[in-house]
C-alpha cells in the first residue's frame, strides 16, 4: 500500500495535495505513553471492523472505485481505528519472522500491508479538500493524533527497520531489478528521515512534534476554509459591479442568496492573493476592497481568523525536528532527495532569475502607467490597479476582450474537445462517461479511461465548480493506485475551482482556467499511465520538483493551434473561434509575464527562507519577516505582492510543499525544454506521445527522475526554453 506518513518521511506524491499525503496531520491532546521495546507507541483503536462497514473489503465497483451511496459519516472512524490496527500487526507479523529478510518477506510484504487503511484514507482526504463539513472536520481533528503516531510506529519500529537496514547493505547482492531497488531505498530513506537511528529520547521527541505540526496544520487548512468565507466581499447595488459580465453578476447574486443576503452581491476571494474579477471591475474602491480581503486575510483583522501564531509554531517546530535529525534547516531536510539537492541550489535557481524578471515587471508597470495616463487616472499603480489595466493594456495590444473570448470557452467543451482530444492525439486514449458510478457531489463526472487497444486503464473523475465545502486552487488525487502486486488499476479525480455559473447557464471560464485544465490532465495521465509493481512508487510519486513536470508539460498543447481550434467554439452557435481572434489569444497568453513570475518567485523565496531558518532564529512578527526577505531578494515591488503571503500560504503551511513550492519552477525547465523538443520533433503525434507515455508517465520514480527525462528528451535541460516560454527571452 501507499503509506500515508509525515512529510518528515513519506516519498510522496506532490501533486495530490487533496490526499495530503504529505502533510503532518493534526495530532490532537492524546497522551504520550511509552514505547514499546520495538519502538511502538500503543494508540487506542477498537479489534473489529464490522463486515458491512464499506472499506471492511476492497469496493466491488468496477476498479474498486469508491461507493459513495454506501458510505456514511459513520463508516470513517471505525475504519480508521481497525485499518491502523490491522497494518500494526501485519508489520509486528513482519518484524517477528524467523526467517532471514528478503526482499519478498519484508520490502514486498509492506508494500501489501494497510488495505482497510488506504482505503479509507484515499476516500477521506479527498473528501476533506473537495467536499468537506463539520462532522468531517471533527474527525479529522480527532483521528490525525493517532494517524501521526501510527506513521512513527512504523518508520520508528525498530525490529522492521533493523530487517530493512540489512537489505539495504547487502542491495547490491540481491539481484533486484531496478524498480525494486528504488522501492528498498525508498524504504530505508524514509526510515532514517524519520529518525530510525535516533535514541529513545530523541525519537520520543520527535514523536512530539509529528503531533503538535499536525494538529497545526490541520487547523491552518480549517482556517482557510473558514477564511474564504469570511474575507468574501459583500455588495449593496448592482452598479457597484459595472464591468463584470451578466452571468457574473448573476453568481454574485445567487452567492449571496444562497447565504440569506437577499438583494445585495457577494464578490469570493480565491485561493491566490490576486483575484480574478479584478482585471474587470471598473469601481476602484470596490477593487480595493476586494484585493484588501484576499491580501490581508488570516492576520486577525477585526478579530477575524489570525493564522500568525500558527506559522511561528509551525516553523518553530519544523525546525526543531530538522535539527534532532542533523540537518541544518527544514529546507535541508526536506530537499535532500529531491532533484534539487539543497536550498542553495534551489534558491540560485530563483534568485538567478530576478533581475531579468525585474526588469520585465517594470517595463509593464510602464506600459500600465502609460494607459493609466491615456484614461485620465492621475492616482499611483496599486495591486489593486495591476490586473485592471493590465487587462486594458492586452486588449489594446491584442485586441482580446475577456467578455468576447469566455463564450469560446465552455468548461465541458474545454474537457471534451480540447483536453481529452488532445489525450487521444498523444497517446490514442479515449473517455467514455459513465452515469453508474455514484459520486459525493451532483456535479461532479466519471470516465471509464479506454487504452488505444480497446483495453481498460482506469476510471477518471473530474469536480469542476468551486463551493463553500472546497478548498481553494486545483489538484489531481487518487481514489486507487496503480499497482501490478495489488493487482490494481488507477482511479484518478481532477478537482477545480472554475466560477459555479447560475442555474441554467453556461460554464463559461477564462483562459487561465483552460490552462488550469490541462495541467491537472496532465497530472492525471502521469496516474492513470502508471505501470509499476510496487506502489510506493507508483504514478506521481515522485519528487515534489519532478512530478510538476508531465502537467505543467500538457499546458502549452492548450494554445496549440490545432487543438485550440478544436474545443475553442461559441458555446451559443458553435462557431469556432475566429483565427484572428485565435491568434491574438495565444499571443495575450504570453502578456503580463513579467507580474506573473514575479509573484511566484516571491512566494518561493518565502518558502525558503521561512524553512531555512533554525529554531534559534524565528522571528516573532511574520509581516516583519515577509517585508525584510522580499527587500533583501530584490522582489519587492508593492504593486506586485506575493503570489500566496505567509499568512494564507497552504502550500507551505498545511499542504505538502514546504521548503519546496521552487518546485513549480524547477519542473517548468524540464516542461518547457521536453515540449520545445516534441515540437521540434513533429509535435503532437503518437509516437512522441507514446515515447513521453513509455519513459516518463509510466514510471512513477521506479527509476531516477532524471534518467527517466533523458530517455525522453536524449539530453539534461537547458533553461533557454522556459525564459521563451515566460516571455522573458
Amino acid at each position: 500500500m501507499r503509506l500515508f506518513f509525515p512529510e518528515s518521511a513519506v516519498r510522496c506524491a506532490p501533486g495530490l495535495l487533496a490526499l495530503i499525503a504529505c502533510v503532518l496531520w493534526t495530532p490532537g491532546s492524546s497522551a504520550q505513553t511509552v514505547p514499546s521495546s520495538n519502538g511502538v507507541t500503543p494508540v487506542t483503536s477498537t479489534d473489529v471492523l464490522s463486515a458491512d462497514n464499506p472499506f471492511a473489503q476492497p469496493s466491488p465497483l468496477a476498479f474498486e472505485a469508491p461507493d459513495f451511496s454506501t458510505i456514511t459519516i459513520a463508516d470513517y472512524q471505525p475504519a480508521f481505528s481497525a485499518g491502523m490496527k490491522a497494518q500494526l500487526q501485519e508489520v509486528e507479523a513482519i518484524a517477528g519472522q524467523s526467517e532471514a529478510a528478503t526482499f519478498e518477506n519484508t520490502i514486498a510484504a509492506l508494500e501489501k500491508s494497510g488495505g482497510v487503511l488506504s482505503r479509507v484514507q484515499s476516500v477521506f482526504f479527498n473528501m476533506t479538500s473537495a467536499h468537506t463539513n463539520p462532522d468531517l472536520q471533527n474527525i479529522q481533528k480527532e483521528i490525525a493524533p493517532l494517524l501521526a503516531a501510527h506513521a512513527d510506529n512504523i518508520l520508528l519500529h525498530r525490529g522492521l527497520f533493523d530487517r530493512i537496514e540489512e537489505l539495504y547493505r547487502r542491495r547490491d547482492e540481491l539481484e533486484l531489478s531496478e524498480e525494486q531497488t528504488e522501492v528498498l531505498t525508498g524504504h530505508y530513506e524514509d526510515a532514517v528521515r524519520a529518525g530510525a537511528r535516533l535514541s529513545r529520547e530523541q525519537q520520543d521527541r520527535v514523536r512530539a512534534i509529528n503531533e503538535q505540526l499536525s494538529t497545526l496544520q490541520t487547523q491552518f487548512e480549517d482556517n482557510l476554509l473558514a477564511v474564504t468565507k469570511e474575507r468574501s466581499v459583500v455588495v449593496d447595488t448592482v452598479e457597484e459591479l459595472d464591468g463584470l459580465s451578466a452571468a457574473e453578476i448573476a453568481a454574485a447574486a445567487e452567492t449571496a442568496a444562497e447565504r440569506g443576503l437577499d438583494e445585495r452581491y457577494v464578490l469570493e476571494i480565491t485561493n491566490t492573493t490576486r483575484v480574478p474579477i479584478l482585471a474587470s471591475l471598473n469601481n476602484r474602491a470596490l477593487r480595493e476592497r476586494v484585493w484588501k480581503a484576499s491580501a490581508n486575510r488570516a492576520l486577525g483583522e477585526d478579530g477575524g481568523i489570525d493564522n500568525r501564531a500558527l506559522v511561528l509554531d509551525i516553523a518553530q517546530l519544523r525546525a526543531e525536528r530538522a535539527t534532532l535529525l542533523g540537518f541544518d534547516s527544514h529546507a535541508a531536510f526536506k530537499l535532500g532527495d529531491q532533484m534539487a539537492r539543497s536550498p542553495e541550489a534551489a534558491r540560485k535557481m530563483l534568485t538567478d532569475l530576478v533581475p531579468g524578471v525585474v526588469a520585465k515587471v517594470r517595463q509593464e508597470a510602464a506600459d500600465l502607467k502609460q494607459m493609466m495616463q491615456s484614461l485620465g487616472a492621475s492616482h499611483d499603480l496599486a495591486p489593486w490597479d495591476w490586473e485592471y489595466y493590465a487587462e486594458k493594456v492586452r486588449q489594446e495590444k491584442f485586441q482580446v476582450d475577456e467578455a468576447i473570448v469566455k463564450p469560446y470557452f465552455e468548461v465541458n467543451s474545454v474537457l471534451e474537445n480540447g483536453v481529452f482530444f488532445t489525450m487521444n492525439r498523444l497517446f490514442g486514449i479515449s473517455f467514455q462517461e459513465r452515469k453508474d458510478i455514484p459520486v459525493y457531489h451532483p456535479e461532479v463526472r466519471v470516465f471509464d479511461v479506454i487504452d488505444a487497444d480497446g483495453s481498460a486503464i482506469g476510471l477518471f473523475y473530474v469536480d469542476f465548480f468551486s463551493r463553500d465545502s472546497k478548498r481553494g486552487g486545483a489538484w489531481m488525487s487518487s481514489y486507487v493506485d496503480q499497482s501490478d502486486l495489488l493487482d490494481q488499476k488507477p482511479v484518478i479525480i481532477n478537482v477545480l475551482n472554475n466560477a459555479r455559473p447560475a442555474d441554467g447557464e453556461p460554464g463559461l471560464i477564462s483562459f487561465d482556467n483552460v490552462s488550469t485544465m490541462f495541467h491537472e490532465m496532465g497530472h492525471a495521465v502521469h496516474g492513470l499511465f502508471s505501470d509499476v509493481t510496487y506502489p510506493s512508487v507508483s504514478g506521481t510519486e515522485t519528487p515534489r520538483d519532478f512530478v510538476e513536470f508531465p502537467s505543467t508539460f500538457e499546458e502549452d498543447w492548450a494554445i496549440d493551434p490545432e487543438i485550440l481550434s478544436n474545443y475553442a467554439r461559441h458555446h451559443q452557435t458553435g462557431a469556432p473561434i475566429p483565427v484572428a481572434l485565435l491568434e491574438r489569444v495565444i499571443a495575450a497568453s504570453r502578456f503580463n509575464q513579467g507580474f506573473d513570475t514575479l509573484e511566484y518567485l516571491s512566494a518561493a523565496i518565502l518558502d525558503l527562507e521561512w524553512h531555512s531558518l533554525s529554531p534559534d532564529n524565528i522571528p516573532t512578527d511574520i509581516e516583519a519577516f515577509e517585508a525584510t526577505t522580499l527587500k533583501k531578494y530584490g522582489v519587492d515591488i508593492a504593486a506586485v505582492p506575493p503570489r500566496y503571503r505567509t499568512a494564507y500560504f497552504a502550500h507551505i503551511w498545511g499542504g505538502g510543499y514546504s521548503a519546496s513550492y521552487y518546485a513549480y519552477i524547477w519542473s517548468e525547465v524540464l516542461a518547457a525544454d521536453g515540449f520545445a523538443h516534441m515540437m521540434n520533433n513533429g509535435g503532437a503525434t503518437r509516437e512522441n506521445g507514446d515515447l513521453f507515455r513509455r519513459e516518463v508517465l509510466s514510471r512513477g520514480s521506479s527509476r531516477d527522475p532524471m534518467k527517466s527525462y533523458k530517455a525522453f528528451r536524449g539530453a539534461e535541460p537547458t533553461v533557454d526554453a522556459l525564459l521563451i516560454r515566460r516571455g522573458l527571452k
